[in-house]
C-alpha cells in the first residue's frame, strides 16, 4: 500500500500545514470549541501507529475523538490533507541538536540511528511516498537538521543534495524490513523463527542438494555473522544492514571529501 502525499487542495493543505487558516469567531459560524486541527492530527497519528495506515479514515479518527466524520471536515477537508498533516507533524519529533563536537561522522551515524527508531515508532510513514513533498514546517525542519550535519562535511551543496537522498534511502530500505517483520508476526500469529523452522525442514527434504546447486548462496550463508540485538532474527539482521549501509555511506563521504580537497 502506497499513499501519495501532497494530493489534497494545494491552498487548503498549505494553510493547514502552516496553521494559516482563519479561526472561527466566538458565537459565529465555523468550528465549535473542543476540537482542533492539532487534536485531529494527534488522534490520526495514534490510530495509524496502533492499527496501520489501512485503518485510517475520517470516520475512524472521529470515533477516537467521540465525534462524527462530518465534524472533522469542518477542520480538515479530507483524508488527503490529513495524511499531509500527520506526516509533517511526526517529523517534529526528530532532534535538531546532534553533537558535532566530535566531527560530522559520529553525528551522522547518530542521526541515521535516530531515523531508524523514528520509523519503527511510526511504521505507517514507510507507506507515505517521498515522490512529492508536503512542503510543511516539519519537512523543512527535517531538511534543515540533516543539512546541518552534512554541511559540516565541507562538501559543496551539489554533493550534499545527493547524500541526503542516500541517507534517507539507506535508513528507509533497512527499517522497512524490520517494520514488516513486526507486522507479519502480529497479523499471522506465527513468529519468524517458527516460520523458518517449518520451511527449512521441508526445503531440506525436497532439495537436499540446494547448496550444490547454489554454491554462492551457500557460501554467503556460511560466512554470515549471527545478528545481534533485540527483536526478531529478521529485525536484528535489518539493523545490521543499517549499520553496514551507514558505514559504507560514511566511507563514501570521506572519499568524496578527500577528492574535493
Amino acid at each position: 500500500m502506497v499513499v501519495f502525499a501532497g494530493q489534497g487542495d494545494a491552498r487548503r493543505s498549505l494553510e493547514l500545514l502552516w496553521r494559516k487558516h482563519v479561526a472561527a469567531r466566538p458565537g459565529g459560524p465555523g468550528p465549535k470549541p473542543g476540537l482542533s486541527v492539532d487534536a485531529i492530527v494527534a488522534a490520526a497519528v495514534a490510530l495509524a501507529d496502533a492499527e496501520g495506515m489501512g485503518a485510517l479514515s475520517m470516520r475512524a479518527v472521529g470515533e477516537r475523538l467521540g465525534r462524527t466524520a462530518m465534524a472533522l471536515y469542518t477542520y480538515v477537508p479530507g483524508k488527503s490533507e490529513l495524511v499531509d498533516l500527520m506526516y509533517d507533524h511526526t517529523l517534529t519529533e526528530l532532534r535538531d541538536d546532534h553533537d558535532l563536537s566530535a566531527g560530522w561522522r559520529p553525528a551522522l551515524l547518530s542521526l541515521g540511528r535516530e531515523l531508524w527508531e523514528f520509523h519503527l515508532r511510526h511504521p505507517w510513514l514507510l507507506q507515505v511516498s517521498y515522490a512529492r513533498p508536503v512542503l510543511g514546517p516539519g519537512e523543512f525542519r527535517l531538511q534543515q537538521l540533516v543539512l546541518r550535519v552534512l554541511f559540516a562535511t565541507g562538501l559543496p551543496g551539489s554533493r550534499v543534495r545527493w547524500v541526503v537522498g542516500a541517507l534517507l534511502n539507506t535508513v528507509r530500505g533497512s527499517v522497512q524490513i524490520a517494520a514488516e517483520s513486526r507486522q507479519l508476526s502480529r497479523e499471522t500469529g506465527l513468529s519468524e523463527e517458527d516460520w523458518w523452522y517449518a520451511r527449512a525442514a521441508v526445503l531440506g527434504e525436497l532439495v537436499p542438494d540446494l547448496v550444490e546447486r547454489y554454491p554462492l548462496v551457500g557460501q554467503l550463508g556460511s560466512e554470515q555473522l549471527p545478528p545481534t540485538g533485540g527483536g526478531s532474527y529478521l529485525e536484528r539482521e535489518a539493523r545490521q544492514s543499517l549499520e553496514a549501509g551507514l558505514d559504507l555511506l560514511l566511507d563514501g563521504i570521506e572519499t568524496a571529501i578527500a577528492r574535493e580537497g
